[in-house]
């Protein structure tokens, strides 16, 4: 038997083995995870500069153009007849012209002249030299392009993200839009107060103002061509909606030189401090008098409807359609109710 003093020192002795022993595991296991950690992240950096090699010209598809726009080229779809009335497509985040596709074609053959906008950075468009993805930058290009292509009069067909460049350009120049399709629209920014200069910045800033850290995880994920249908399928209700067709066209500008740096950088404007425009104060929503029919997903988990709702309220000649089993992509949800539903609000306008 041990003596008390004795006893002391072997109890202190075992559990001091017992938390070197259980320390030096865990030093092992967080070793490991970090060395599989940077193992993953040079894997995905590296598939990302193998992959992303192409140059705008070389990676678009023959379907599309070019035309100079304000301060850059943009890359554009067309369908129907020259003389139709025109319908200018303007999609979403991480999106492109080659998703409109399928809508456009029924809405050509009805007599419509549609014309689908890559909007920078996403797409084949040029990305502007210094950062600039506000919703009055994004205006100004969409008005540049109707000047080029000498189109007087248009209508706006926007959805999601694009929204705040649909909006914007409609408050730009109202008189010059004869109506509004507005499918579960976002990046408005409404009711957007002035905020004082934040002292430092947050962990979000200097995450995504540090390339060398943001990429890695971007080329992982956002940027992954294995994560596209991860992506899709999570802004839809039903994952047989994101058929291969769907991937591989959301897949296709992956291949541009700096996508991934590019997607980080738009990621810092938007994520950022927001520049108040036009779309932030309701009562300039007054003044679209023009026809406009909002579609919005029932079951939207990106945008909710009470978003619509409230669009709904504060633009005076605005009719909101409310698409049932639909989350947030309406036109690759249920194509075939969302082409009935705009044909039919089209041809109310004639």
């Amino acid at each position: 038997l041990f003596h008390l003093p004795e006893l002391y020192l072997f109890v202190q002795r075992y559990i001091k083995n017992i938390m070197n022993k259980w320390l030096g595991y865990i030093f092992k296991s967080l070793a490991a995870i970090f060395v599989l950690l940077l193992a993953v992240i040079l894997f995905f950096t590296l598939q990302a500069n193998l992959r992303e090699t192409k140059t705008r010209h070389e990676a678009a598809p023959a379907t599309g153009r070019f035309v100079q726009a304000g301060d850059v080229e943009l890359f554009i779809q067309e369908m129907g007849p020259e003389d139709g009335q025109v319908i200018l497509f303007i999609h979403g985040t991480a999106a492109w012209s080659g998703l409109w596709r399928e809508t456009m074609t029924p809405l050509a053959e009805a007599g419509y002249r549609c014309i689908a906008i890559d909007i920078p950075p996403f797409g084949f468009s040029e990305r502007p030299a210094v950062p600039s993805y506000g919703n009055a930058d994004q205006a100004q290009r969409i008005v540049a392009l109707m000047d080029a292509l000498g189109i007087e009069r248009a209508i706006l067909l926007g959805h999601s993200f694009g929204g705040g460049a649909t909006m914007e350009t409609a408050l730009t120049i109202p008189d010059r839009i004869d109506a509004l399709v507005l499918a579960d629209v976002g990046g408005l920014n409404l009711n957007l107060q002035p905020a004082p200069k934040p002292q430092g910045r947050s962990a979000m800033e200097m995450f995504l103002g540090t390339p060398f850290v943001r990429n890695p995880i971007l080329s992982a994920t956002a940027t992954n061509p294995l994560f596209t249908k991860t992506l899709i399928s999570a802004m839809i209700l039903d994952p047989a909606d994101a058929t291969e067709e769907k991937v591989r066209i959301l897949q296709e500008p992956l291949v541009l030189q700096d996508a991934t740096n590019t997607l980080g950088d738009w990621l810092k404007a938007v994520l950022g401090p927001q520049e108040i425009s036009l779309t932030s104060d309701p009562a300039n929503y007054q003044r679209l008098t023009m026809p406009t029919l909002i579609l919005w997903g029932d079951s939207d988990t990106v945008i909710p409807l009470k978003e619509g709702e409230y669009l709904q309220s504060i633009m005076p000649n605005a009719a909101l359609v409310i698409m049932q089993g639909v989350n947030h992509i309406p036109h690759v949800e249920d194509h075939e109710m969302f082409i009935e539903i705009v044909l039919e609000f089209l041809g109310s306008l004639r």
